[in-house]
This record gives C-alpha cells, structure tokens and sequence, in this order.
C-alpha cells in the first residue's frame, strides 16, 4: 500500500523508525532512502541493511513470516546496533535521558531503547501484505493488527482467503 493509511505517525523516537523502514515502497520498488537521510556511499550501504533488518524485525513483532533471508538480517541488526554508542547523562534536576551518537544506527537505537522502556517497541510492526510491508504502529486495543490499513490491505487478504475457501 505504501501510505501512512491515515495512521498517527509511531509515538517518541519510534517515529524515526517507522520513517527509516517506509523509505522503500515494497509494491513500486520506489526507495527514498538516500534523498530522505542524505545519505550516500557507504553510509547508504549501511542504512539499507539497517532499514531491511528493522522490517525483518517488525514481521516478526506482527507474527508473519519474514523472508528467509530474516536470521541474517537479525544478526545484521544486532551487529549495527551494538556499534551504536549510547550514554546515559543526568542533568543538574535528577532526570536522566539517552544520548546517541550522531549517525544513522545510533539515532535508531536510542529509539528502540526508548521503545523498548516504554513498552512501545512491541507495537511498531510491519504489514502482512507481502507487496507491502509498510510500518505501523499498531494502536489496536490487543495490539493485533496485521495491515498497515484494514480498508486496503486487509481488504484484499480478506478478499483472497473468501475466494480460496469458494474453489
């Protein structure tokens, strides 16, 4: 579908990853990766494996099936983000905050640490559809969503799974 589908965008530094991961249009092969980060050479390079290993990362946060390729891909993300400096500063009233680097895969894993504090990580998701696989938070009150958007993607599975039981 590669849209927002009217979604609110993913709360805090989660945000970034959704942006990160919906840099690629899975359907029309469309990638804004470079122009929306200002990235190229190897830094590039990095970003798309960093982008495809989150995907591989929310599939499995929505239950579905991720690509074979998706064991590598969790070693490549794990690998990026134990790269990531992170530090912990406490400032002069007691409150402590995450500070990342300045590069791409530091940036996403201070998000994910926050996500993961605040118990937000778990809904960030990637899409069922195979032809789309956009990221969404999902905001459902059991945190079940499978599509970035019931009315086109969940549509269509529906529509796939009435017309296999009709043959």
């Amino acid at each position: 579908m590669s849209t927002s589908g009217g979604r609110a965008p993913a709360p805090g530094g989660l945000a970034l990853v959704e942006e990160l991961v919906n840099t690629l249009s899975v359907d029309t092969g469309v990638d804004r990766l470079a122009a929306q980060f200002g990235l190229s050479g190897p830094a590039l390079a990095e970003a798309v494996e960093l982008r495809e290993a989150l995907r591989a990362a929310l599939l499995a946060h929505a239950g579905h099936h991720a690509p074979a390729s998706a064991g590598g891909a969790l070693d490549t993300l794990n690998r990026l983000l134990a790269a990531a400096p992170l530090t912990v500063r406490v400032d002069a009233e007691g409150a402590a905050t995450l500070v990342a680097g300045g590069g791409l895969a530091d940036r996403i894993a201070a998000a994910l640490a926050e996500g993961v504090a605040a118990g937000t990580w778990p809904r960030l998701k990637a899409c069922a559809a195979e032809d789309c696989q956009w990221a969404y938070y999902d905001r459902s009150p059991a945190a079940r969503g499978r599509w970035c958007s019931m009315s086109v993607c969940g549509a269509r599975a529906k529509m796939r799974t009435y017309r296999s039981r009709g043959e």
